[in-house]
C-alpha cells in the first residue's frame, strides 16, 4: 500500500525565471509528493493480519510534548507530520523523476529541522467524504491547496519564490483500505537550509 509523491515543482534547476503554473502530473499518497508502503493487497486482505500490525513501526524519534524530530531517521510514509523536515535528495526515486511526476515511496528520510534539509511539510489538509475524488480530482485538490498555502507559509507567492513545492496525497487504495484522507504540502529548496522556511519571503 503506497502514498503518492510528486517530484518538486521547479525546486531543482530553476534559474532566473518565473515558473508557469502547470497542472500536476500524477498522484498517490503519492509523492506528489512521494510516499508509499510497499505491501500487496493480498497481504492486506488475505492473511488476516490487522492493519495496525502491518503498518506498525517506522515512527521517527520525536520529543515530548512538541513532537519535533530529534534525530535523522527513515520514517514510514504515513508517519510524516506537519512541521517535519525532510532530506528530499535521499528520498528513494526522487532524482529519477522529472518535475511534477508522481510516484510512490515506502519511507521518507527525516531530519531535525535545525540540521540541513531540503524539504519541510508546511501545510496539511484532511479531506472529508467517502468517495475517492479520482486521480485527477485528487491532483487538482493537491495543486490548488498547496499553491494557496505556499504564500501563507513562505510569505510571498510561489510564482515569486526561489522555492518549489511537492507533497503527499492518498491513492485510491489507501483511501479505501486505510481511510487515508490526508494531503500534505512540502516546501522544497534546491540548496540545503537550516531551520524553518516560514516567513522566509524569498
Amino acid at each position: 500500500m503506497n502514498r503518492t509523491f510528486r517530484s518538486a515543482r521547479d525546486a531543482v534547476g530553476r534559474v532566473g525565471r518565473r515558473p508557469e503554473r502547470r497542472a500536476t502530473a500524477r498522484p498517490a499518497r503519492l509523492l506528489a509528493a512521494t510516499a508509499a508502503v510497499t505491501i500487496s493487497l493480498a497481504m492486506l486482505t488475505g492473511c488476516g493480519a490487522a492493519l495496525d500490525e502491518i503498518f506498525s513501526g517506522g515512527e521517527p524519534p520525536r520529543d515530548e510534548p512538541g513532537g519535533e524530530i530529534t534525530a535523522s531517521a527513515e520514517a514510514d510514509a504515513f508517519e510524516i507530520l506537519k512541521g517535519d523536515c525532510i532530506d528530499l535528495g535521499a528520498l528513494a526515486g526522487y532524482d529519477d523523476h522529472g518535475e511534477g511526476e508522481k510516484y510512490e515511496v515506502e519511507s521518507v528520510p527525516v531530519v531535525p529541522c535545525a540540521e540541513p534539509h531540503t524539504g519541510e511539510v508546511y501545510a496539511e489538509l484532511v479531506m472529508e467524504g467517502d468517495k475517492f475524488p479520482g486521480e485527477k480530482g485528487m491532483a487538482k485538490t493537491f495543486e490548488d491547496w498547496c499553491y494557496a498555502e505556499f504564500e501563507k507559509f513562505v510569505g510571498i507567492s510561489y510564482d515569486e519564490s526561489v522555492y518549489g513545492y511537492t507533497g503527499f496525497y492518498p491513492t485510491k487504495d489507501t483511501w479505501k483500505l486505510l481511510d487515508d484522507r490526508t494531503l500534505q504540502c512540502i516546501v522544497s529548496s534546491e540548496e540545503p537550509v537550516k531551520g524553518t522556511l516560514k516567513d522566509a519571503a524569498q
